[in-house]
């Protein structure tokens, strides 16, 4: 079953960040899309992949989560 969960990724200046998360997220077991908003610091990720996984890869890369 695939559910959407979204991230607010803080640490975004331009579209080569956008692309780095994109394919960071994208490389996650059980992600099947994602899309990542520069303007909203938005990432909106579908997949079955486990929150604490998608956290990691974003962090990985050298960007941050903001958790509610």
């Amino acid at each position: 079953m695939s559910t959407n969960q979204s991230l607010q990724v803080t640490g975004m200046t331009c579209q080569h960040c956008v692309k780095r998360v994109r394919e960071a997220l994208l490389n996650v077991d059980g992600v099947t899309g994602a899309d990542v908003d520069l303007d909203s610091g938005k990432a909106d990720v579908l997949g079955d992949a486990d929150r604490t996984a998608l956290i990691a890869a974003v962090e990985a890369v050298g960007y941050g989560v903001e958790e509610d």
